[in-house]
């Protein structure tokens, strides 16, 4: 029997209870590892149009993380680190792959102060990715913090925590640039996704980051309620003042900022001269001012959010929610609907 796999629109929660009088009350806060606690449960992708330096202080300065990208030269991510970190309150994440130098690299970070080193492929559940967690474990210890993926099933987060993740990357093929799933027709739609992989929580506990798929705040939500520690996203931070790249002006002066996959083929071809599998697009979305605004949106849908469900954390909604399924009609119900 084939079986049924849920994504963000499939699913509403249901309102309940609530004594809560005040966002204020709402602790959205969750914590990587002991030492590393996040007031907002948002991590910026690794992505060359998503996060630089200044992406990555500004997620900092707001409660979230960034993954500084490692499409560039180790000098140029390593100035991207120090960037970010002004002062040592700053905490800041990088990216690194399984192949070529990321030894080195990953040596450079550690030196300039990151936080979280990423280990950030793809297909998260394989042997490059065994032998890269394997060997920063031995070099690093408990010193810095590894997050690793993509991954989408239970089994896959199970073999990353034995190979040496301290948290994991969900998802598969859903973001709103990777065409993976129409390339490959390999994937699992992210909610099912998370669920899925929340099931090795009592064998492996471990930090979960929804990563793809996630287009409002109402998917954030529905994400933390079913699984997810944290969520990362691009799409919903593409185009800000703070995003790498400059702003392009239109024929009627409207300004716009580069979003691209990075298995895009403008990608490929910028980041390593030669295209591969492609899996990804690029394309201009309008520039959006600035993402301490965009970020305090989402705190206050996210706060509303769980005061719909009686929530005061993360721990008691999930605690809490329950769900139901939607229809497709319910989908065009739930979006306004009296523009035409």
């Amino acid at each position: 029997m084939i079986q049924k796999a849920l994504t963000f629109d499939d699913i509403l929660l249901v309102p309940q209870y609530s004594n809560i009088k005040s966002r204020g009350e709402i602790d959205i806060g969750n914590n990587l590892d002991a030492n590393l606690q996040l007031s907002l449960p948002i991590i910026a992708s690794p992505m060359d149009t998503v996060c630089e330096g200044s992406m990555a202080n500004h997620m900092s300065r707001n409660g979230g993380l960034g993954i500084i990208h490692r499409y560039n030269t180790i000098d140029e991510q390593v100035q991207h680190v120090a960037s970010a970190k002004d002062n040592t309150n700053q905490t800041v994440g990088a990216a690194v792959g399984v192949t070529d130098d990321f030894e080195e690299r990953a040596c450079a970070l550690k030196d300039a102060g990151v936080d979280v080193i990423c280990v950030d492929i793809a297909h998260g559940h394989h042997i490059l990715m065994k032998r890269a967690l394997v060997i920063l474990k031995d070099m690093f210890g408990d010193s810095i913090h590894i997050m690793a993926g993509n991954v989408a099933t239970k089994e896959g987060v199970c073999d990353l925590v034995r190979w040496g993740a301290d948290s994991i990357r969900v998802g598969i093929g859903g973001g709103s640039i990777c065409s993976t799933r129409i390339q490959t027709g390999h994937g699992v739609p992210n909610l099912a996704a998370i669920m899925e992989c929340a099931q090795a929580e009592l064998e492996h506990p471990v930090p979960l980051i929804a990563d793809g798929g996630i287009k409002n705040p109402g998917d954030i939500v529905k994400a933390l309620a079913l699984g997810a520690d944290f969520v990362m996203v691009g799409s919903l931070l593409a185009g800000t003042i703070e995003t790498p790249g400059d702003i392009i002006y239109s024929s009627d002066n409207s300004k716009y900022k580069t979003y691209r996959g990075m298995a895009s083929k403008d990608a490929q071809m910028n980041w390593r001269g030669r295209v591969s599998s492609l899996e990804g697009v690029s394309t201009f979305v309008p520039l959006r001012g600035s993402v301490a605004d965009i970020l305090q949106g989402l705190d206050r849908s996210i706060r509303s959010g769980f005061s719909y469900s009686g929530a005061h954390n993360i721990q008691e909604f999930r605690e809490k929610v329950k769900f139901v399924m939607q229809t497709s009609a319910g989908l065009t119900e739930s979006r306004t609907h009296i523009i035409k």
